[in-house]
Parts: structure tokens; sequence; C-alpha cells
């Protein structure tokens, strides 16, 4: 256990030597799975050389001959950012999620809540010299109410400025 906290610290004390450039913003689309909603609205918002806040935005709805079923949910994320190559970074980071969801069986049951995650974030991503940016992600959630344990995959494509 102990090796793997040096080694955890020794990889973000030598990280902070290859900084990255972190945009000032970015916007765009991710499209998620596992306990993801889908594709979610994404904001990315630069708060140093090489760390940032990201927020993604999902609704998802489900509208079947007998039922109804509407959710949404946000996910706020801090990633701290490395730079592998020229335009390649890999970001690793803590944050939540936070939604609410809807669900009614015509004839039969309403039911309706609130849920809380604990979230996690790793993924690479590549910028374009013109601001494009493609990434992959994995967001490890942890079901604190109302929601299940899962990892929900990424891809994202953002405009950064």
């Amino acid at each position: 256990m102990k090796r793997i906290i040096l080694v955890l610290i020794a990889t973000i004390s030598l990280g902070g030597l290859a900084k990255a450039q972190v945009a000032d913003h970015a916007i765009g689309l991710r499209f998620g799975s596992g306990d993801g909603l889908g594709t979610e609205i994404s904001y990315q918002h630069g708060l140093g050389s090489f760390n940032r806040l990201e927020l993604d935005l999902g609704f998802s709805s489900n509208h079947a001959a007998d039922n109804y079923y509407n959710s949404w949910s946000v996910a706020g994320l801090y990633h701290w950012v490395w730079k592998l190559d020229k335009q390649l970074y890999w970001y690793v980071g803590p944050g939540g999620k936070i939604g609410g969801w809807n669900y009614d069986k015509i004839n039969s049951s309403y039911n309706n809540g609130f849920f809380l995650a604990a979230a996690g974030d790793l993924g690479i991503e590549y910028v374009f010299p013109v601001g494009i940016q493609l990434a992959l992600n994995a967001r490890p959630e942890l079901g604190l109410i109302n929601h299940g344990t899962g990892i929900n995959v990424g891809f994202a494509v953002r405009y950064q400025f």
C-alpha cells in the first residue's frame, strides 16, 4: 500500500514538470455509456496551467406506449492534466454527480426521486491545432443515494476557446 501511495505522489509531482497548457474554455458533447444518461453537454473551465473543472449536463427520456421515464444529471469533475506529447494529454480527477428521475407506468405505478454519486475521471485527449478536442475517458461512479455503482465510459468532442 505504501508503494502505491509513493508511486501516485511521484507521478503527480513529476507530472507537474511536463505542464499542460489547459485551454480557458471548451464546450461540446460527451457520448457516454454505463450508468450515464447517454449524450451530455460538456463544458470545461481552465483553473490554471494544468488543472480544470468539467461540468457535464445530461438528459434522458423514454416514452413508450405504457410508460414514461425522464431523468437528468449534472456531473462536476476536477482534472489534473499532464502533457504526453505535443498535442496529446492525459488527465485524472475526483468529482460527483447529482440528478433526478421520474417514472410513470400507466395504470400501475409512479416513482420519482433524487440521486447522488461520487465519481472520478481518467482519460486521454488529443487537441488539434484548430482547437478541436477529442477525448476518451472512464468515469467510475459510486452510488451514494439511489444510484448504481459502475463505470461510465465516454467519448467527447469539444471546441476549445
